[in-house]
């Protein structure tokens, strides 16, 4: 056959050429992938069925880690008020303890079933669950606020319910379990259309996977090596999430803060304490709260639009195709996917959660709290916690979201929110102090109880673990958090008298920070600070502006452009982790133009071992801080000025 009738006949070599050239490019791209490959690894260990996850051993060591974690949050409630993510140590010593068990058994010859990391995702989850009650419960903020030690310190006296065990545990187990059924509907496109981060989970998922392969100790080892936690964050995170933290703490702490300050006397009272809500404080956390809400709605009304055109496209078509694209990809996306991804796809979307059956049963939850939480708190209306259920899917996938993009919860900003609006709707005259704490009890426990789940989903999705193995033992560990937590804190109430007093061990001064807020609220939203309704106004528009704009323009300018929920974070906890977070993007960016391959194959490892190293510390740190064992050199660093007045203080 001549060359002019092989061209005829739709043969070019030139084409054939490059298309055995692009083959072979995509031989060499998947042998990368499966040298690199976590799945390949645990490619001929059997996947459990998610029964078969829930073993009694692993509830027996989630109870007992449960009572340690939630002795150690407590005391960090009631001191500094910072809880740092404690989902690495849980899963770690869940590793510790079941493994030394399986090894016991295994010599004995009494070993029935082993140690499976689904297992060990299994523990974790609840162990986080259940101590994650001790934070959300309001122990060192809302409803120690509702005392009366706390309101002995307060301008209102009058306004504060005695508390009791009994009504502290039955108030958990109302509230406590909303926000695990408000965002499962929404945990494939959480995880999976959105490919959300996680990093807390994600870390978790690699010491996990880690743990349970041939290499497991070695890489155990590497865990301890490192503790720079929000470097390891940055690596995780996309460069715009970093970039778009650190362009919020510029505008905020470099910009808007330092001008609004100048301005006191003016827009607020000169001598006000820099934590009181009709200042500076009042400023930080409302435009926060505005840009959050204005960034969340608007992905909200996004997702909830695609679902809707989604089904009515599905409906109306049925017949031309059953498969749908998801989030603007094509449907023939999970052909580019790698095999962990097409594994852990399959395995995540195969054991589902009905949609109607958490619907069901919030709306069950929800009757129910309405029926009995007035009885509790005779100030909290009916319809007041009908418009906070209302509400809370929207806040709970806020927050959900926000988590999955920074690692961070802001669910407390969203119990604030809910102080403020029912407060002030309540008023003075009518109970609004106890209405705005226990309305930011219930807030606090859908939107906290919802990012924690998720995240954890995250860690299932990478292990392997079974969505609804994972989602029975987020049930079961909140249930025993709704115990335990109240429990441990009545023991540290009864311990010690001056709980909750300045200057004493335990001074809990968040508690007093919630009660000024709520005080605040009962006022109503005239009394914060001038022109700041208009700036939270202003931001959020702003943030729902962003978000068309990134839309409209499409992926190719969209990814340059900041994330307003990733910017609204530095507005009110600070900036001081975002330089940290650049530095952990600025790593992975010289090391990918190093080696772009060895860059992603081992980049999401190095960063877990940063993570873990920190998060592994927090144990023993935590447990040396509730010994009263202190450290017997501190170092801080001083400005030079500063440190001249201390040098002439010290003397020569």
């Amino acid at each position: 056959m001549g060359k002019n009738e092989r061209e005829e006949n739709g043969f070019d070599p030139e084409n054939h050429n490059q298309e055995e050239e692009e083959e072979e490019e995509e031989k060499k791209k998947q042998l990368k992938e499966e040298e690199h490959s976590v799945e390949r690894i645990f490619e001929n260990q059997e996947v459990p069925s998610w029964r078969k996850q829930l073993t009694l051993r692993a509830f027996v060591v989630s109870f007992v880690l449960s009572i340690l974690f939630s002795i150690i949050v407590m005391k960090l409630n009631l001191t500094t008020g910072i809880i740092p993510s404690l989902n690495v140590s849980a899963g770690l010593l869940g590793f510790f303890f079941v493994k030394t068990w399986t090894k016991l058994l295994q010599k004995s010859g009494l070993l029935r079933q082993p140690f499976t990391r689904q297992e060990n995702t299994v523990i974790q989850t609840c162990v986080v669950a259940s101590s994650g009650i001790a934070f959300s419960g309001g122990f060192g903020s809302y409803l120690f606020a509702m005392s009366e030690r706390i309101a002995k310190q307060s301008t209102d006296t009058l306004n504060f319910k005695k508390l009791s065990l009994g009504w502290i545990i039955g108030f958990l187990f109302i509230v406590s379990f909303l926000g695990l059924f408000s965002v499962v509907p929404l945990r494939k496109i959480m995880i999976i259309d959105f490919k959300l981060t996680y990093p807390s989970g994600t870390a978790t998922a690699h010491l996990i996977n880690s743990f349970h392969t041939p290499q497991g100790a070695k890489l155990a080892k590497f865990y301890f090596d490192f503790s720079a936690t929000y470097v390891g964050v940055g690596m995780i995170c996309p460069y715009i999430i970093n970039i778009s933290v650190l362009l919020g703490g510029i505008i905020s702490w470099g910009l808007m803060w330092p001008l609004i300050e100048d301005r006191k006397g003016d827009w607020y009272p000169a001598d006000l304490g820099a934590g009181s809500f009709s200042g500076i404080q009042g400023y930080k956390v409302f435009i926060a709260i505005a840009m959050i809400l204005g960034d969340g709605l608007y992905n909200f009304l996004k997702v909830l639009s695609r679902t809707l055109l989604g089904l009515f496209h599905q409906l109306r078509y049925k017949d031309v195709s059953s498969e749908l694209p998801v989030a603007g990809h094509s449907s023939d996306v999970s052909s580019q996917l790698s095999y962990d991804d097409k594994r852990r796809t399959q395995l995540f979307l195969k054991d589902q959660i009905p949609i109607m059956f958490a619907v069901g049963v919030y709306v069950a939850i929800a009757a129910i709290s309405m029926a009995t939480l007035p009885h509790i708190f005779h100030q909290l209306k009916w319809y007041y916690i009908l418009v906070i259920y209302i509400f809370a899917p929207t806040l709970a996938f806020c927050n959900a979201y926000g988590c999955g993009l920074t690692d961070w919860s802001l669910a407390s900003t969203y119990g604030k929110l809910a102080i403020f609006t029912i407060g002030a709707w309540a008023g003075a005259a009518h109970g609004g102090v106890l209405a705005g704490l226990a309305a930011c009890g219930v807030m606090m426990n859908i939107v906290s109880t919802a990012s924690d789940l998720m995240q954890d989903f995250k860690t299932g999705y990478l292990t392997l673990a079974s969505p609804r193995s994972m989602f029975v033992s987020q049930i079961i560990g909140t249930a025993m958090g709704c115990v335990i937590s109240p429990c441990v804190f009545w023991l540290f109430y009864k311990a010690f008298n001056d709980l909750g007093q300045p200057g004493s061990q335990y001074p809990a001064p968040y508690a007093v920070v919630y009660r000024n807020m709520v005080l605040l609220a009962v006022k109503g939203f005239s009394s914060l600070p001038k022109n700041c309704l208009l700036l939270c106004y202003v931001f959020f528009g702003a943030a729902i502006l962003i978000n068309l704009i990134k839309d409209l323009v499409g992926k190719k300018w969209g990814r340059f452009i900041p994330l307003p929920m990733a910017m609204a974070i530095p507005f009110y906890i600070g900036s001081y982790f975002a330089i940290d977070m650049c530095v952990g993007s600025l790593i992975l960016f010289v090391w990918e133009k190093i080696n772009k391959a060895k860059a992603d194959a081992f980049a999401p490892a190095v960063a877990s071992g940063l993570i873990c190293g920190d998060g592994i510390w927090t144990l023993p740190a935590s447990i040396l801080a509730l010994a009263g064992v202190k450290p017997p050199i501190c170092m801080k660093f001083l400005s030079r000025g500063n440190n001249a007045k201390v040098d002439a203080f010290l003397g020569p």
